[in-house]
């Protein structure tokens, strides 16, 4: 396929790069014996399950279960498409990455390109601000100090059609790129026009602070003054169902964020931060995303979800619910806060200030009591058919919920609501023939977690596989993997567990990635190499019993006579390897 980056490549590159290194730059790593340890990036904890192997290039979470290689952990951690995780690992090391049917690769460098003419808009919004009485004053008005404002990089986009395209678009190229950071449109004659016009300005951050968009508000309201709020459109960079305003303020406000509080818009966000509660996100003109969700969870346990108290606000309550609930992994706690009516955070904290704000938080609704209020809402549970009817409408929800006491309790509380015993089985895919059931401690268990520990042991063994005929869970799969290892020699343990990635196996492959064989590797590889042998014994003498039975019931054929002959010589030879 053109353009698709070749696997001996991937083999390769990790191979070359340090994950520690790589994970270290941006998580404080311990060493502990032969890998390395952390409080995982992933989830919120108090004490260190994430664990990285140099050996096996595997980062692995025992508390939520992430894991990869240094190119997951990239696209996990900095939110990076897997290309541009390559390309960022390749400059590392040195390598130049090659692309199929010999096109050549250039969105790495369009995102650096775009990277910076987005910050260079805003330090021109900025610029225009200092010259715009009208539009500091607005800020004046609601009450910012300078400090904020610089806090939060505000700005001012000029009354006009081509002020941030005369300033920065100064060649075609420019103006390509303007156009793909979603700064400029064009109209119908196709001539490229600023996006934004008399507008405050509201950079959007990614983790890393660096802009990807804005947020624009209207001064005053005309007939031409189009949306009071306007975002910038889906780019290479800026994906709004997956970005959080001012999520790196926040984490540049706190080592450790004690919780995060969602909230509608821009200004809310900055009134809550100049008041000291220097927690607060906002979605960018869009419902909770289970994408949000994620997002939110990784960085804090304790997530609070602010929204106006009329029926609009609760509707979005209950969007954000189904986003929230696939994520409520036990140690997660989710809140909601409704407004009085007429109220916004803004508004609220400028009235009652942070200590009137935080106790509004303190009685802030939980997520179960929330859960159960709205379902109850419109079912008459006096009735058989209003119980009945709340438990098929729980059914599909709390289905999503991880394993654990956080499920066990709402299907206990649905359960003395209704007097319905609900049981919610979380869908299981049958089993491949080849998957094998982690919880077994088999022969053919220890030889695949050796496998997948060290894929290089495979080049220990000759084809054909005399143990592939050995009816036992696994072998196929034992015998895919050692082709696998064969044919990419470089393969580590995180490419392989990618490989699978989607398939019934992989889960336990995970389980046997992380199992720990003591030994050093000329040690486990004989003991690899021993366990097929032994394996082949086992196939072995499955054929002879075979035989053997169909002599006792009718007799063999000349052919199998000979067959079973040659078997029995072979087996005491075995018996010497």
């Amino acid at each position: 396929m053109p353009g698709r980056i070749p696997e001996k490549f991937i083999d390769d590159l990790l191979a070359r790069v340090d994950i520690v290194e790589v994970i270290e730059q941006r998580v404080p790593l311990k060493k502990a014996g032969r890998d390395w340890t952390a409080r995982c990036p992933f989830h919120d904890e108090r004490s260190p399950s994430f664990t990285v192997s140099p050996n096996k290039q595997f980062y692995h979470c025992f508390g939520c279960g992430a894991h990869g290689s240094a190119i997951k952990f990239l696209m996990e951690y900095d939110r990076m498409e897997f290309p541009d995780a390559v390309e960022e690992l390749a400059s590392r090391v040195g390598l130049k990455v090659p692309y199929e049917g010999g096109g050549k690769r250039t969105p790495a460098e369009d995102s650096a390109d775009l990277y910076t003419v987005l910050d260079a808009s805003a330090k021109f919004y900025q610029r225009e601000l200092l010259k715009s009485d009208k539009a500091r004053a607005y800020f004046d008005a609601r009450g910012l100090d300078v400090q904020t404002i610089e806090r939060f990089g505000l700005g001012y986009a000029p009354d006009g059609w081509d002020g941030l395209k005369n300033a920065l678009g100064t060649t075609p190229q420019r103006i390509a790129l303007l156009e793909k950071a979603g700064m400029l449109t064009r109209g119908e004659r196709g001539t490229p026009y600023d996006r934004f016009r008399d507008r405050v300005m509201f950079p959007i951050q990614d983790r890393r602070g660096r802009v990807i968009a804005f947020g624009g508000r209207i001064l005053e309201k005309t007939e031409d003054s189009g949306a009071k709020y306007l975002n910038s459109p889906e780019t290479p960079l800026f994906h709004k169902g997956q970005q959080l305003f001012a999520l790196w303020q926040v984490r540049q406000a706190h080592a450790k964020i004690p919780r995060l509080i969602v909230v509608e818009g821009y200004m809310d966000v900055i009134a809550l931060f100049q008041h000291g509660v220097t927690q607060a996100v906002a979605t960018l003109g869009t419902a909770t995303t289970r994408d949000h969700a994620e997002l939110l969870f990784r960085n804090c346990a304790d997530v609070y979800f602010c929204f106006d108290g009329d029926r609009a606000g609760r509707g979005a309550a209950w969007k954000a619910v189904e986003s929230v609930l696939p994520r409520m992994r036990d140690g997660r706690q989710a809140f909601f806060l409704f407004l009085p009516e007429g109220e916004d955070p803004d508004s609220l904290v400028r009235k009652e200030g942070q200590a009137g704000f935080e106790q509004r938080l303190k009685d802030a609704m939980p997520l179960s009591e929330f859960f159960f209020a709205h379902l109850r809402a419109d079912v008459n549970l006096a009735s058989l058919d209003g119980k009945a009817r709340l438990a098929e409408h729980a059914r599909p929800l709390l289905a999503q919920i991880p394993d654990g006491a956080f499920r066990d309790l709402m299907l206990g509380e649905l359960d003395r609501i209704t007097n319905v015993k609900l049981r919610v089985d979380t869908p299981v895919a049958a089993p491949r023939k080849s998957a094998m059931r982690p919880q077994e401690r088999t022969l053919v268990r220890s030889a695949v977690g050796l496998l997948v520990q060290n894929p290089a042991f495979a080049a220990a063994l000759q084809p054909p596989w005399l143990f592939a005929t050995l009816r036992q869970p696994g072998i196929d799969l034992l015998a895919e993997l050692i082709a696998l290892c064969r044919e990419r020699p470089a393969m580590s343990t995180a490419v392989l567990l990618e490989h699978y990635e989607g398939r019934d196996a992989v889960r336990a492959l995970r389980k046997l990635a992380t199992l720990d064989f003591p030994g050093e590797d000329d040690a486990l590889r004989a003991e690899f190499v021993d366990a097929i042998r032994q394996l082949d014994r086992q196939t072995h003498q499955q054929r002879i019993d075979e035989l053997l039975a169909k002599q006792s019931g009718g007799g063999l054929i000349e052919t199998e006579k000979n067959e079973l002959r040659e078997l029995l010589s072979a087996k005491n030879t075995l018996r010497t390897h």
